[in-house]
């Protein structure tokens, strides 16, 4: 077994183990750290614990101590040179006429890189930029083209939920989404309405796709016939897929009538992972969302922490 901590380098930002050694760490505590862009400062996300030998990625680096009211001080002067960093590089990509949008502006904690993230449509020949910005720091220089997803994540925002963006608040790691997600909980299939911010499938659909699959095993499908506990056919019209309540078309005295009944008073052939039937969008927008959904494979995972 090994003893290892969990290191935060930005806001909902990839976690990185490393080595406590005999230092007293706890979580929200600030570490610095030696990685493979340098000596970086960080906060503790995940408390000193003992994982399998095979889990930890050798060699396992260690904390090179707990950051001092110094460190501190130099972090919160790097944050306020990085405001003036994207100041800059803002003017010298005008000056250059390149099309490209600034993102963010990064030091690196012991000033030894300054990176810059942005995105734009194609490849940027920034050559003349980078000697441009490297005269201006004297500082080893970094543009870093970042996707859409990437940007989101950055800047943050709120959803249409409400409240704080996924990735920009918890999310360590983008995950793969698809439109089976969306059916599978039977929403619209609107493009509008089960994107994000950043115009990629809502990352929020992984959330509750396992137990949607799993109760969606539980209940017929639209369609489907049935027999009820009081001996009836019928044919599901409807279903409630968290209240487990499905609404049957029944024959009673020559006459149909709409039934409701919980999944377990129903007899019928269950379905094994096969997803919801959900045909509520056109053409149109299935073609838009197969679109997204290979844009979402293509983009691949976050270049923040390459």
């Amino acid at each position: 077994m090994t003893k290892v901590i969990g290191v935060r380098f930005r806001t909902a930002g990839k976690v990185y183990y490393f080595d406590p050694l005999d230092f007293q760490v706890k979580r929200d505590d600030h570490v610095i750290v030696e990685t493979a862009r340098g000596v970086e400062y960080g906060t503790v996300v995940g408390a000193p614990r003992e994982v399998e030998d095979d889990k930890v990625v050798q060699p396992l680096k260690p904390v090179l101590r707990l950051a001092t009211q110094r460190d501190d001080e130099q972090e919160a002067g790097n944050k306020k040179k990085e405001k003036d960093a994207f100041r800059i590089c803002l003017e010298k990509i005008e000056k250059h006429g390149l099309d490209m949008k600034l993102i963010d502006a990064e030091y690196t904690f012991d000033n030894n890189k300054v990176l810059f993230y942005f995105t734009a449509d194609g490849r940027i020949d920034f050559r003349e930029l980078v000697k441009d910005l490297a005269s201006v720091f004297k500082t080893r220089i970094e543009l870093r083209q970042i996707g859409v997803r990437d940007e989101t994540k950055i800047l943050g925002g709120m959803g249409i939920c409400g409240r704080e963006l996924c990735c920009h608040s918890h999310l360590s790691e983008f995950i793969p989404v698809s439109i089976k997600m969306a059916k599978e909980q039977n929403l619209s299939l609107n493009p509008t309405k089960i994107s994000g911010v950043c115009g990629r499938l809502m990352c929020c659909l992984k959330h509750e796709e396992e137990t949607y699959e799993e109760l969606n095993r539980k209940l017929p499908g639209i369609g489907d016939s049935v027999v009820t506990e009081d001996g009836l056919k019928g044919e599901v019209s409807g279903v409630n897929v968290l209240r487990q309540q499905v609404k049957v078309i029944v024959d009673v005295n020559d006459e149909k009538e709409i039934r409701e009944y919980h999944a377990d008073q129903l007899r019928f052939r269950k379905r094994h992972g096969r997803g919801r039937k959900n045909d509520n969008a056109d053409e149109k927008e299935l073609k838009e969302l197969e679109k997204l959904e290979r844009e979402e494979k293509k983009g691949g995972r976050s270049k923040l922490d390459d």
